[in-house]
Parts: structure tokens; C-alpha cells; sequence
């Protein structure tokens, strides 16, 4: 049986930065308000030029560098987002265009901040099976773009950003080694965009209700985070046969300083084992646990041979973590061949130039044939 290794990545972070100051001055809050209940000092915002999926695409293509793998070799695409760039097409779709992946099925998948992993362990079952042998799996997200303004209990949470990953088939043990998903749909109404969908279309009223605006209880999401946090980590150690303190690393979703350090407390470890970012970043939903991961890969923090497990929570309630051993790219007789990356830039650049050719010719015979009918 195929495993599923770890061995390219990327990130994608706008250069804006927002900090607990800039916020203060639109919303009554400061710095040490903030900082003090969440752990977070500024955050990441998008410019107008850049969305949802500029942002995925940019992070795939770097993990695919770093991979050494041409995107025409990557057989899937999957998008975790919370703040997609449409209710349809798929934002996956939009990244396969771009990157020039000609030959990869896309898909996106929403289980809010949970997505990354619930896409992980998809990636990785689809490699397993043998009918994959690599995968790209991305978190991004816009979700300056859904907060509103004037909330200072949410528009100081959240930013944007994207990270991705690479997953590559191997007959040598490693790379995911367990999974643990789950969901509580009693808690739905915890944490929430409503308007938008079926239910609340977007209307004159739903706008005016800011129905299309984060919603959040955020007393209960905390108690919901701090209950399950350490238990799905325990739930996912055990399952790869490892004990918690055999772990080199646990790396959380991102969302408030005060939910990682009660989950190391009822974990019994030290904060050290935790990757954690949150003070630069803030919430990005879907992308926080690969940017911190990225993150902590490049600065040497993260080695080959090294037992993780991400773990996360989010709206749906969804919660859930994937233990992982650390592969890195792949060396030696087990590294494709493929050309250089320079020429994987040019390809992508190329692939997007034949996409825009294809939309105008179907255009263009459209007017042809409107015109004879």
C-alpha cells in the first residue's frame, strides 16, 4: 500500500499588514485588549487585486517548487476554504487553470478551520488507494472580505492568507499515518456566515441584517475548542501507535493563544512542542495550520523523520487531527523526473495564456452562432 508523503510547500501571505492598533482607531478596542484575550498583534489583509484564489494558486506553485514536481505530473487538487471565491465554480478548478494542472480532478471542501485536515486525510486516502500519486492540497482564505467593520469581537480574529502542500505516493513507510475527523451539527449556529446560500439568498434584507458577516459566540466556541483540542491530538496519536509525549510537534489551528495553551496544559506539554504564529497572522481559518507549519519547516524547526499531529476546530462545529511524519522532497530514486523549475514557471504562464485563448474563441463562437440561429 502507497503512503502519503509531505514533501512540498508553500505559502501565500498579503503584504498588508493590519495591526491592533490600525483597528483601534475603528473600533473601540487596543492593543492590549487584544493581545491579552487572543494572542494576536496584527494580521494579513488582501489587496484588490487579490483573491481567494490568486492566493491558492501562488501557495501551490510554491509547494510545487519546493516538490520539484511539474503541475502537469499532479493528479488532484483540493481547496479548503471558509471564504471561496465562488459558491461555484470551485475555487480548486480556478487553481488547476492557473497552474497549468492539465491532467488533475479539483474539488473544494468546506469544514471551516477544520478543512485543511479533513482535505489532508482525503489527499492521502486517494494516494492510498493507488489511484493518486500526488496531490495538492491547499488552505485559502479572504475572510477580511466577510468581517465586518464595526464587530469588535470578530474583525480583530481574522486574517488572510493561503498554504499549501504537496502529497506523494511511496511504497517507504512515512509520511500521514492517522486521522481523526468529527462533527456536532447541534453546534451549527456557533459560528457562521448565513446569508449567501439557499436558505438566505442574498437579498436587500439579508444585507441589511448582516447575514453575510462572520457571526460568533465566542464564549462557546472557546469552551467547544478548549474540550476537544487535546483529545482529538490523543485520538490521533494513539491511532498511529505513538504515545502524546512521543510527538516532536503539535501544530494547531490558529485561532487564539489562550485555546493552544490550555490544550498543551490538558496535554501535558510544554509549550516549546507547539508551533504557534497566531501574533502575526491572526486567524486565517483553513490556511493557519500550513502557514505555521511553512513557517516553522523554514526555519529549521521541522526535520525530516519528525511525528506531528496538526489539529484543529471551526463552525460546523468540525473538529479533528492528522499525525504525519515529516518526509520532505523527495531525494535520490524516489524523485521524479521532471524539468526544471524555471520551465514549470513558463508552463503555468503558458497554460494560463491557452486558457484565455480557449474563453475568447468560445466567445467568439458564440457570437457566430447567435448570429445564425
Amino acid at each position: 500500500m502507497p503512503y502519503a508523503h509531505i514533501t512540498g510547500w508553500g505559502v501565500s501571505i498579503p503584504e498588508k499588514v493590519l495591526t491592533n492598533d490600525d483597528i483601534a482607531q475603528m473600533v473601540e478596542t487596543n492593543d492590549e485588549w487584544i493581545r491579552s484575550r487572543t494572542g494576536i498583534a496584527e494580521r494579513r489583509i488582501v489587496s484588490p487585486e487579490q483573491s481567494t484564489a490568486t492566493l491558492a494558486a501562488d501557495a501551490a506553485m510554491k509547494a510545487l517548487e519546493v516538490a520539484n514536481i511539474n503541475p502537469a505530473d499532479v493528479d488532484l487538487i483540493i481547496v479548503s476554504s471558509s471564504s471561496p471565491e465562488h459558491i461555484f465554480p470551485a475555487t480548486a478548478s480556478l487553481v488547476q487553470d492557473h497552474i497549468g494542472a492539465s491532467k488533475a480532478g479539483a474539488f473544494d471542501i468546506l469544514a471551516a478551520c477544520t478543512g485543511f485536515i479533513y482535505a489532508m486525510d482525503m489527499a492521502a486516502q486517494a494516494i492510498r488507494s493507488g489511484s493518486m500519486q500526488v496531490a495538492v492540497v491547499i488552505g485559502s482564505e479572504t475572510l477580511s472580505r466577510f468581517v465586518n467593520w464595526e464587530d469588535r469581537n470578530t474583525c480583530i480574529l481574522f486574517g488572510d492568507g493561503a498554504g499549501a502542500f504537496v502529497l506523494q505516493g511511496s511504497e517507504q513507510p512515512g509520511g500521514v499515518l492517522s486521522a481523526t475527523l468529527r462533527s456536532d451539527g447541534s453546534g451549527a449556529d456557533l459560528l457562521t456566515i448565513l446569508g449567501g446560500g439557499s436558505r438566505y439568498p442574498a437579498s436587500p434584507d439579508t444585507l441589511e441584517q448582516g447575514l453575510h458577516y462572520v457571526q460568533m459566540d465566542g464564549r462557546a466556541v472557546f469552551r467547544f475548542a478548549t474540550r476537544v483540542m487535546a483529545q482529538a491530538t490523543r485520538d490521533a496519536a494513539e491511532k498511529a501507535g505513538l504515545a502524546v509525549d512521543e510527538l516532536d510537534w503539535v501544530i494547531p489551528h490558529q485561532a487564539n493563544r489562550r485555546i493552544i495553551e490550555t490544550a498543551a496544559r490538558n496535554l501535558k506539554l510544554p509549550m516549546e512542542k507547539f508551533v504557534v504564529n497566531v501574533d502575526k497572522f491572526g486567524n486565517t481559518s483553513t490556511a493557519s495550520i500550513p502557514l505555521a507549519t511553512v513557517e516553522a519547516a523554514e526555519d529549521g524547526r521541522i526535520q525530516p523523520g519528525d511525528k506531528i499531529v496538526f489539529v484543529g476546530f471551526g463552525g460546523g462545529l468540525t473538529w479533528g487531527a492528522l499525525t504525519a511524519e515529516w518526509s520532505g522532497p523527495f531525494t535520490g530514486e524516489r524523485a521524479r523526473q521532471v524539468w526544471p523549475y524555471r520551465f514549470v514557471r513558463l508552463y503555468s504562464v503558458y497554460s494560463r495564456f491557452r486558457s484565455k485563448m480557449l474563453q475568447w474563441i468560445r466567445k467568439v463562437e458564440s457570437l457566430i452562432w447567435g448570429r445564425h440561429s
